[in-house]
């Protein structure tokens, strides 16, 4: 939904850096802890149980790149896995989950924050939403924080394989409604799913234009 048109030469390099071996590269805890800054970084966001790990897994074509956790609000760490030495792909904790303690939840705050206004090689933030419940009320306080940290993220819905396309679209344009209410937002939006491949190739080149 709203997507520039890429051309075939753009396509097939979406293609190809997305086939380059992608690695594991370090876990974070704290702001200390990260990897040096030396490569274009796009981060995903998103509540726990949205499906962050499945669509990065999707993405690269692997299964088991990124950790799939059966127990929601688990992952804690920022986990930074490069991509053929182009792009840094970063699977940030979820957030939202009911279990999750208050003092997680600052904590929560605190780290995503502080690495999403201080990390000048973060060039987008997938801010992932599950399409079957549309943007909850805990999203729209992370599209906030987004809009002070004054960085560029964009709407991808997944699940789409349990909607109808009705159903689908109707998600995105309200989506859509809720975007154009924050300053950091972008037009642009994914619908997607990791189980039936719908709209990984479209994600895909738009996530390699920002690649070196």
């Amino acid at each position: 939904m709203s997507e520039k048109p890429f051309t075939e030469d753009e396509i097939e390099a979406a293609r190809v850096l997305f086939a380059r071996p992608v690695s594991f590269l370090m876990g974070a805890v704290s702001i200390d802890g990260l990897p040096p800054a030396d490569l274009p970084e796009v981060a995903f966001a998103g509540r726990s149980n949205v499906g962050k790990s499945s669509l990065i897994n999707a993405l690269t074509g692997r299964k088991t790149l990124a950790r799939v956790s059966q127990t929601p609000g688990r992952t804690r760490e920022l986990n930074f896995f490069n991509l053929g030495g182009k792009l840094i792909l970063v699977d940030l904790p979820g957030y939202g989950y009911a279990k999750a303690s208050k003092t997680l939840a600052m904590e929560w705050q605190h780290l995503i924050f502080s690495y999403l206004s201080g990390r000048a090689s973060l060039r987008r933030v997938a801010l992932l939403i599950d399409s079957r419940r549309g943007v909850m009320e805990i999203d729209k306080a992370v599209m906030e924080l987004l809009d002070r940290a004054a960085v560029s993220y964009g709407l991808v819905l997944t699940k789409t394989d349990e909607l109808k396309p009705a159903e689908t679209q109707a998600a995105l344009a309200a989506a859509a409604t809720e975007a154009r209410r924050h300053t950091a937002a972008l037009e642009e939006m994914h619908a997607t799913s990791s189980r039936d491949g719908t709209g990984l190739t479209e994600l895909r080149q738009s996530l390699a234009s920002l690649a070196s």
